[in-house]
């Protein structure tokens, strides 16, 4: 097995902005690696695919949920690189395993692969083509509605994470929660006061709004748990122990939402979330 040296801030330096490019346009980094399954370039294929992911990113961690409920375990790969990084990356070790697929002993070797000399953001979650040994996506957002979309013949059908009749209502609730919630809690914790304030407004009425529904529902749009439900999950299940661990973002927990609260305890217990969430990195309050 091959792994990376212990991350060394002090030799290297910390993982920085610098590689991070920001679109002004989309409110997010930029993600260069776009390519789309089902497509003549990547057709969908049983063992021909593997995801690079991390336990601590809630983006990676949507993958690889998406990947159980639809139970392509044996279809599409995964393997998760170490929780720590300096300014080389993401890196292999030990604690999370090797790369079974290349060998890597940083996932900088894969972007290196895909395009030399790549002098930008080195993201998880990666889809990889172990045919072209290149990669296909680091757009996240792309990825788990491919999974959803392109796996049928090897996935389980009464998993419909991105049916076609509620595709248009998805895609607008997973914008909104985005913007919301997900990217929502970073910028309420951000230096500039004005910025700050703005965020903890949207996500307290984003909160306050989605404890409205799931009142009414065991999810966000009825019966049926779909994708959007896994993007809004992934971060109420930090918001606790990480997002407003020290109540940076609002005195109020959790439990002051307790449709919230319940439903994101109840997803919790499914297998498919039980798995993917580590909980010694964020156990649910109370």
């Amino acid at each position: 097995m091959t792994y990376a040296p212990p991350v060394d801030v002090a030799a290297h330096g910390p993982y920085g902005p610098e590689r991070v490019e920001y679109s002004a346009a989309a409110g997010r980094p930029v993600y260069p690696f776009q390519g789309r399954l089902g497509t003549p370039a990547h057709p969908a294929a049983a063992g021909r695919y593997h995801l690079y992911v991390a336990w601590v990113c809630p983006y990676a961690q949507r993958v690889a949920i998406v990947r159980e409920l639809l139970g392509l375990q044996d279809v599409v790969g995964l393997s998760y690189v170490d929780d720590e990084r300096d300014a080389l990356g993401w890196a292999f070790r030990e604690r999370r395993g090797d790369d079974p697929v290349n060998g890597f002993r940083y996932l900088s070797e894969a972007y290196e692969a895909t395009e030399p000399g790549y002098p930008g953001h080195l993201s998880v979650p990666v889809l990889w083509d172990t045919r072209s040994r290149r990669i296909v996506s680091n757009h996240y957002p792309d990825i788990t509605l491919d999974l959803a979309t392109q796996f049928t013949p090897w996935a389980d059908p009464s998993v419909q994470l991105y049916p076609a009749h509620l595709r248009a209502r998805i895609d607008v609730l997973n914008d909104e929660i985005f913007t919301d919630v997900n990217d929502g809690v970073q910028k309420a914790r951000a230096a500039d006061p004005e910025t700050a304030s703005a965020a903890r407004a949207r996500l307290s009425a984003a909160f306050s709004r989605y404890d409205e529904v799931l009142a009414r529902s065991p999810y966000l749009l009825g019966d049926s748990l779909t994708e959007a439900d896994v993007r809004l999950w992934v971060t109420l299940v930090r918001y606790d122990s990480v997002s407003n661990a020290h109540g940076e973002i609002s005195p109020d927990s959790l439990a002051a939402y307790p449709s919230l609260a319940s439903y994101t305890a109840r997803l919790l217990a499914l297998p498919a979330f039980a798995a993917t969430t580590d909980p010694s990195l964020m156990p649910l309050a109370g």
